[in-house]
């Protein structure tokens, strides 16, 4: 049985117990034993995260010592996979640039704030990660990120001015990161396609 740990926390609007609920689900019908923690000690508990297959942050802004973040950067350089979404994962710990070396990505806008309307355009069809998903509208946050040109994208959504990705994966050392922007709230990562995105970016990233 896989390991997967769920360290939940940061910005309260986000509704990161109710988000880091939802994956716990997720995961729990793909078999994996899941940790949910609303500390980031758990990062230095260096047995467990020797353990890991799979790391889901749900942390927004906030800030992370040291001796918490060189062992989560460490465990994903040694092959553990790291997966997670929106501003739980590309918006966390804003003044620690090799943790958003690691992510691929930082959140910087969202035009219009919560309720735009907008469409999630999937670029690669045959990947397993997005085939048979579709295009679709979501009304929520649209975020403009700044990326490192090393991401594989995977959906986009249109800015005037450029493509901007939605979903991407790379790796950091030996592991794999994925990453999907969409998931504002709980009640947009339970909509179907977000929630099948996730579930399918878990497994691919997943030690």
């Amino acid at each position: 049985m896989k390991k997967a740990l769920i360290v939940w926390g940061g910005w309260d609007g986000h509704q990161p117990d109710l988000v880091a609920q939802i994956f716990a689900g997720i995961l729990r019908e793909e078999n994996f034993d899941v940790t949910v923690s609303d500390t980031l000690d758990s990062f230095t508990d260096a047995e467990r995260m020797a353990a890991l297959d799979l790391i889901v942050p749900v942390w927004t802004m906030g800030t992370i010592t040291q001796e918490q973040l060189r062992p989560l950067l460490d465990t994903v350089q040694a092959g553990c996979g790291i997966a997670g979404c929106h501003g739980g994962m590309a918006d966390s710990f804003r003044n620690e640039v090799e943790y958003q070396y690691m992510v691929g990505g930082q959140w910087v806008a969202h035009p219009g704030n919560d309720g735009v309307l907008y469409e999630v355009n999937m670029t690669d069809l045959e990947n397993l990660l997005t085939k048979g998903i579709g295009d679709f509208e979501v009304k929520s946050e649209k975020y403009y990120m700044h990326i490192d040109p090393a991401v594989k994208v995977h959906a986009t959504t249109n800015f005037d001015e450029v493509k901007m990705p939605v979903v991407w994966t790379k790796t950091w050392g030996q592991g794999k990161v994925y990453y999907n922007s969409l998931g504002h709230q709980a009640d947009i990562v339970a909509m179907p396609q977000v929630t099948e995105m996730m579930r399918r970016g878990f497994l691919w990233a997943a030690r």
